[in-house]
């Protein structure tokens, strides 16, 4: 039996992860979060520890996979688990650095998507609401990751946006 996808949008520290995980708090499913980032630098490693004692306290199952997402969400995925994706957009960050076959990647979360049970809770960044990126790169990034949000939109039974902390339903 198919479970419900969820996405929640909204740009760069708008509140979106605390609202998703707001979210998957108010089920009584076990809890799974799967982390997508990577370390960059020590600011990043500390930001992230940070972030793994927090999950630890509140009694998240933490799964750490910064490329093979659609097999950890295969394996975890369960009819009495909420899984969190935080986030697609490092996701998408981390197979553009790899030079991955993003379309193939994309492809296969799209149709992982259906049969997945329990509820999945994808968390991403809105980056198209922003100034035009001035390189190649920046280009495709917010080009790859506007695809990604509406291939995932389209399956997903409620879509937020996150604004200031507050949220604004787009669907469901």
């Amino acid at each position: 039996m198919a479970g419900e996808c969820r996405l929640v949008l909204g740009g760069a520290r708008s509140g979106k992860s605390a609202f998703a995980e707001r979210m998957a708090r108010n089920t009584e499913l076990e809890r799974h979060y799967i982390a997508t980032s990577r370390i960059y630098d020590d600011a990043h490693a500390a930001r992230i520890e940070l972030h793994r004692q927090a999950r630890a306290a509140d009694q998240w199952t933490v799964h750490e996979e910064p490329l093979a997402l659609r097999e950890v969400l295969i394996e975890q995925a369960a009819a009495e688990r909420v899984v969190l994706v935080d986030c697609l957009t490092l996701w998408l960050t981390n197979l553009l650095l790899d030079q991955s076959d993003i379309e193939a990647a994309f492809e296969g979360l799209e149709q992982a998507l259906p049969s997945l049970p329990g509820t999945v809770i994808f968390v991403a960044n809105e980056v198209g609401l922003s100034v035009a990126p001035e390189t190649k790169l920046g280009n495709q990034f917010r080009d790859w990751a506007g695809t990604l949000n509406q291939r995932v939109a389209r399956h997903a039974a409620q879509v937020d946006f996150i604004a200031a902390g507050l949220p604004l339903r787009l669907k469901g």
